[in-house]
């Protein structure tokens, strides 16, 4: 109960720091001042938190720290390979839209003939496939904000 009060409260704090730019008085949308009015509110990129939840939205929400950029995802396992299952850690790590700004870990654990969790390689490919997934995100929220 206490993950999903945190939960909401940081998703309210980003929506009114977005809310916000259109409050600041010879702000234009879209433009650079208004990215960095934007971050008033999180310690963060507001599109790459939003686009972060967004992405990882079928996973069970552990913690989010929207000031430290930290949003920690716990054990997933898909209905389709039961004996699989996988967690992950996203830290954002600037108030700019950028692809250096984020970094995606990933654990994956298999479990084994006895029924206990072994840890597992996570494809090489995997972590730089939802970098991007949440970056493209961010940037087409990005643009329905300057619209």
């Amino acid at each position: 109960m206490m993950l999903v009060r945190g939960a909401t409260i940081a998703l309210i704090a980003s929506g009114l720091a977005l809310g916000a730019c259109s409050s600041v008085p010879g702000l234009r949308s879209g433009s650079a001042d208004q990215a960095t009015a934007t971050q008033t509110g999180i310690g963060v990129n507001a599109y790459l938190w939003r686009a972060t939840l967004d992405t990882f939205a079928f996973m069970p929400l552990a913690n989010a720290d929207p000031w430290g950029g930290v949003i920690n995802y716990d054990w997933y396992t898909d209905p389709q390979t039961p004996n699989e299952r996988f967690k992950a850690t996203v830290f954002i790590l600037d108030t700019r839209l950028r692809a250096d700004a984020l970094n995606v870990t990933v654990t994956k654990e298999v479990r084994n003939a006895e029924g206990q969790w072994i840890a597992a390689p996570v494809a090489a490919q995997t972590e730089t496939d939802l970098e991007n997934a949440i970056l493209t995100k961010a940037r087409q929220l990005n643009l329905q904000n300057a619209g």
